[in-house]
């Protein structure tokens, strides 16, 4: 049995409502599939596989990864399943992903949602934003009135300021801006050469767009800004920083537009575990009046069992 992020394996989940019954969640990011089965409240299964977004992966490998989800999880009846993934833009896109789910589940009911939602619910919160910090980035929010809003989530090609991606194609940019000017590799160049096994800045142009290099690939070469943060080279720490405010940038349109002021919840790879972005986030929020705004401290997918009771 799998659980990488050390959260418990059994035991009933604080802080969710109660849902009876075999529930399943999911939450397909964009470099693995995390799935907890949940009996009557209690986890008794939690395993993790590679990525079944179509959006990330072929829909062979997307449907080969469900399929060994399953494997792991367990079959039999279910109740639900609610799965939250990125991507999920249309009413289309989400019954793409049910139609993958629903050959594992027979007879389960189904609810797919942008992964934003799960955040939320696993912040313990029903209405205000939820800020995803991952491999892309998003913010999505719900007020008291049910009224839904959005901003960013547009993908890498479009934007996903603030995501790993965001930051690894920036320190690629960061070595190619220093070669051009004829500068000998700096303390993040080095790191990142070494980590793609090439010995020249200008080998980073083909690789960069090779077809064998994609968006996990260099989001997760975001590790190297950070740690070059870390250890006090200048740049990543502009590049950290600026990925802090770009993602307070989403969550206050997306207070603005609902006419709320909290709370705001920051989750996700980066948004869970980078300091200085938190830090970078929260005090960009706090200039706008934003004073409420919480790190997420368990997985997004934890926040199904709520969701499935709000649902009823």
């Amino acid at each position: 049995m799998t659980n990488s992020d050390n959260l418990p394996v059994a035991g009933s989940v604080p802080g969710t409502g109660a849902a009876s019954g075999t529930v399943i969640g999911l939450d397909i990011g964009g470099t693995k599939t995390r799935g907890v089965r949940f009996e009557n409240g209690t986890v008794v299964a939690d395993e993790i596989v590679g990525s079944s977004n179509v959006q990330n992966v072929s829909l062979r490998e997307a449907s080969s990864n469900l399929a060994a989800l399953f494997a792991r999880i367990g079959g039999g009846h279910m109740d639900y399943v609610y799965a939250g993934a990125g991507g999920i833009d249309t009413n289309d896109d989400a019954a793409a992903l049910a139609a993958l789910i629903e050959p594992h589940v027979r007879g389960a009911r189904i609810t797919v949602v942008h992964d934003s939602r799960l955040l939320l619910a696993a912040g313990r919160a029903s209405t205000g934003v939820a800020v995803i910090a991952g491999t892309g980035s998003a913010a999505w929010g719900k007020n008291r009135d049910g009224e839904e809003a959005r901003a960013g989530g547009w993908g890498y090609l479009l934007g996903d300021e603030g995501s790993g991606y965001w930051l690894g194609r920036e320190a690629v940019r960061h070595s190619l801006h220093r070669m051009n000017q004829g500068l000998e590799p700096d303390q993040l160049t080095t790191a990142l050469l070494e980590s793609c096994g090439v010995d020249d800045p200008n080998k980073l142009i083909a690789l960069f767009h090779s077809a064998d290099t994609g968006r996990r690939y260099w989001a997760q070469q975001a590790r190297l800004v950070v740690e070059a943060a870390d250890a006090g080279h200048a740049v990543s720490r502009q590049l950290v920083d600026q990925a802090g405010r770009d993602l307070a940038r989403l969550a206050a349109q997306v207070l603005r537009n609902l006419g709320i002021d909290g709370p705001v919840i920051l989750g996700s790879g980066l948004g869970m575990n980078v300091v200085r972005l938190q830090d970078a986030f929260r005090s960009s929020l706090a200039g706008n009046g934003v004073t409420d705004v919480r790190v997420l401290d368990q997985e997004p997918v934890f926040g199904v069992l709520q969701l499935v009771a709000e649902q009823g």
